[in-house]
């Protein structure tokens, strides 16, 4: 299963996928918002969302798993 995790600490401005969906490396799955800035946060590999252990609004640290792919 890989971890998906923040690579900058900010803000989860939006999240572009749930629970079940089928992703493809590279989709969009985080927007990060960091000084003002959008940040996304794509698959490294195809898979399906298993997890997402974040909320938006919520502050994040880099290196922090966002979501989990099965």
């Amino acid at each position: 299963m890989p971890d998906v995790p923040a690579h900058i600490t900010g803000t989860v401005w939006k999240i572009e996928t749930k629970v079940g969906d089928q992703v493809k490396a590279g989709d969009v799955l985080v927007i990060l918002e960091s000084m003002k800035m959008e940040m996304p946060v794509e698959a490294p590999e195809d898979g399906k969302v298993k997890e997402i252990r974040v909320k938006e609004t919520q502050p994040v640290n880099e290196g922090d798993v966002l979501i989990v792919l099965a």
